[in-house]
């Protein structure tokens, strides 16, 4: 009896460990909250990749910074702390040039012309994260971004001396060139900071300001539609190549199914966050000719003082998306 019983002891522990390395179990950390379309988006992935694979990768998903802040994800996934997460590419604007496309002003300032861009970017942005150790699974973009302020703005000079909230490079560099002062607030800080008076202007899209209830403490949104960052997800190599071929093929498909959906979500959902900061108290503005036209010129530096250091690959990026973007059919009326 007691041999059967240490037999059956055995056997019962023996198919808990192939149990347990039967089934992957993956942390995907990201920035914004669990009700945001992005953070949806993940979590129907991660669903997804759960179907697919019968349970055998398992991908939590840890919404609003709870596992890492927003700058720290990338770095966390490229060290294996996370084996997945998600990032917003011009948050590294200071590591790659690459990056930084994502936050220059009317460099891209609509849907199609972002899908173009990014067409143009994926070889460059998988070769840099290659040598990261890391592999782009999907990207999706945020609405296009106008600009929150208190006051009413009839050009760049009107905000000369503004607190402003910069969460990238792009932004910080922004304030810069049209006198704001800087402040660098996250998007999980972003609805105290507003509370307190930290800030009181920030250039991001409805969604950020529907979340952070930017509604209460400013009422003013510029709908300049700027350009439209990317948030991309990004995998460890070694994590993603540790995986048998069928659960790879099943991440990539998921993948590629939640680009294709995420970028229809985020389309739909800019006229309804404008609609529901609308509803919540907030003016919407078609911006002043002046003010898109000294927007317009902040671009223009932004992008010459890029192209000065960016190196020919990358500038080569920018050449293939503006030939695109020529040929691309005349918007209808």
């Amino acid at each position: 009896m007691r041999f059967r019983s240490m037999a059956a002891a055995l056997l019962g522990a023996l198919t808990t460990t192939l149990a347990a390395h039967a089934q992957t179990k993956w942390d995907l950390p990201a920035a914004y909250p669990a009700n945001n379309f992005h953070t949806e988006n993940l979590a129907q992935f991660a669903a997804d990749v759960d179907k697919a694979t019968g349970g055998k990768l398992k991908i939590q998903v840890h919404a609003n910074a709870s596992l890492f802040k927003a700058n720290e994800i990338k770095r966390a996934v490229q060290g294996g702390q996370a084996q997945i997460g998600e990032v917003l590419l011009a948050n590294f604007a200071n590591e790659a040039p690459i990056y930084a496309l994502d936050g220059i002003p009317f460099l891209a300032s609509s849907y199609a012309e972002a899908k173009l861009l990014y067409d143009a970017q994926r070889p460059v942005l998988d070769k840099q994260l290659g040598t990261q150790g890391m592999k782009l699974l999907f990207s999706v973009p945020w609405p296009p971004q106008g600009i929150y302020t208190k006051k009413l703005i009839n050009s760049v000079a009107d905000m000369r001396g503004i607190k402003w909230r910069a969460y990238s490079p792009a932004t910080a560099k922004i304030a810069e060139l049209i006198g704001a002062q800087p402040v660098t607030i996250q998007a999980a800080e972003l609805s105290q900071a507003l509370a307190t008076g930290v800030v009181e202007s920030y250039m991001s899209s409805g969604s950020t300001g529907y979340d952070s209830k930017t509604y209460e403490h400013i009422k003013n949104w510029y709908d300049t539609q700027a350009w439209l960052p990317k948030n991309a997800v990004l995998v460890n190599k070694k994590a993603f190549d540790a995986l048998d071929k069928p659960t790879q093929d099943a991440v990539l498909k998921a993948a590629a199914d939640a680009e294709l959906r995420g970028w229809k979500i985020s389309q739909e959902k800019n006229d309804w966050y404008k609609n529901a900061l609308t509803e919540k108290g907030m003016t919407i503005h078609r911006p002043h000719a002046k003010l898109k036209a000294d927007l317009k010129q902040v671009g223009d530096i932004m992008l010459a003082d890029w192209e000065k250091t960016a190196g020919a690959e990358n500038v080569a990026v920018v050449q293939a998306y503006k030939k695109a973007q020529a040929a691309m059919p005349a918007p209808k009326n």
